[in-house]
């Protein structure tokens, strides 16, 4: 089969179009002929040579993909040969051909195509694993999102409106702003702003029921200062670094809870495996993106072997959702 390659870490330019070996699929896995995967910020962190895979998973870079399965390994159930699909990944995307643990395919959602398909998985298990199982946001509370038109973050707003939440987000201009609020935000705040102050006046004085941020230690700070009183911080990026000081006294307060959790590195199986994340998202957000109360957002569509333009899109800024990597 044909896949992207890194030639060595660096640029976007590092990324071929090379022949590379056929996966097989082993016990409990299938092997899933790609029509689509998409680009995620961990794909740049990988090509940069700093976010390796884990142990066993594939080195070509992709975290989701959709397409239809190819093969069945021994002791697989409940699929077919044949069958659309979309997949959560370690790794592999990227590829014509990739083999996946059963447990972590979804069915393509209803009024969703098979090329769009591919650009959920990853996003929404994140969403599921953090807002919906560890945040455990309820109707009533008030969610707030940083990067409110990234990939996360525009699947997010809608996920946690059709929760029945109050949804703040923020982003860095007035375009990107508005673009929060059509996509369900009631609150729109510019991140240069003072974002706990922006966020107790808008909700007087609340704060924030349960918070999702991708910056890390940069934003610390300001998430203890916007949590309410048993408020969650959920933290699923480092992009503003990772060592920062913590006030526990103000944590302590607040009686809130810090947690930073990743996906790619669960095990399949367990409670807290990949397996049942993609349980959690089939049952609790399949139905939103059915009915319509949750629909995919897709900045631009680039064929697979030209990612490297799309890796340089999403590092010059401004992407409002996925990119789409389909199969030429």
């Amino acid at each position: 089969m044909r896949a992207i390659t890194v030639r060595e870490p660096g640029g976007p330019e590092v990324l071929e179009w090379t022949e590379v070996p056929d996966p097989v699929a082993g016990p409990g896995e299938v092997v899933v002929d790609v029509v689509a995967s998409a680009v995620n910020r961990a794909d740049l962190l990988q090509r940069q040579g700093f976010y390796p895979p884990p142990p066993g998973a594939s080195d070509i870079i992709g975290l989701e993909c959709s397409g239809r399965i190819a093969a069945l390994g021994e002791g697989v159930e409940g699929w077919q040969v044949g069958d659309e699909v979309c997949a959560l990944l370690a790794g592999g995307g990227y590829a014509e051909k990739v083999a996946v643990p059963a447990a972590q395919l979804l069915p393509i959602p209803q009024g969703v195509d098979l090329v769009t398909a591919g650009g959920l998985p990853e996003v929404l298990c994140t969403i599921w694993s953090n807002v919906v199982h560890t945040g455990r946001l309820a109707a009533g509370e008030t969610f707030l999102v940083h990067g409110g038109t990234s990939g996360i973050g525009s699947h997010a707003i809608q996920v946690a409106k059709a929760l029945g939440a109050r949804v703040a987000a923020t982003a860095g201009a007035p375009e990107r702003l508005e673009r929060c609020r059509e996509l369900g935000a009631d609150i729109a705040i510019d991140y240069h702003d003072d974002v706990p102050a922006r966020l107790k006046e808008a909700t007087d004085g609340h704060g924030a029921d349960v918070i999702l941020d991708n910056m890390g230690a940069k934003g610390l700070a300001a998430n203890l200062s916007a949590l309410a009183s048993d408020g969650r911080l959920l933290i699923i990026g480092f992009q503003g670094g990772t060592k920062a000081e913590i006030n526990l006294g103000k944590l302590l307060a607040k009686r809130g809870s810090v947690t930073a959790m990743g996906l790619r590195g669960r095990p399949v199986d367990g409670p807290n495996g990949k397996g049942a994340v993609v349980a959690g998202v089939r049952e609790q957000l399949w139905p939103m993106i059915a009915d319509g109360r949750v629909r995919p957002v897709v900045h631009d569509t680039v064929p697979l072997p030209e990612v490297a333009a799309a890796h340089a899109q999403l590092e010059r800024g401004g992407v409002i959702g996925k990119i789409l990597l389909p199969l030429p």
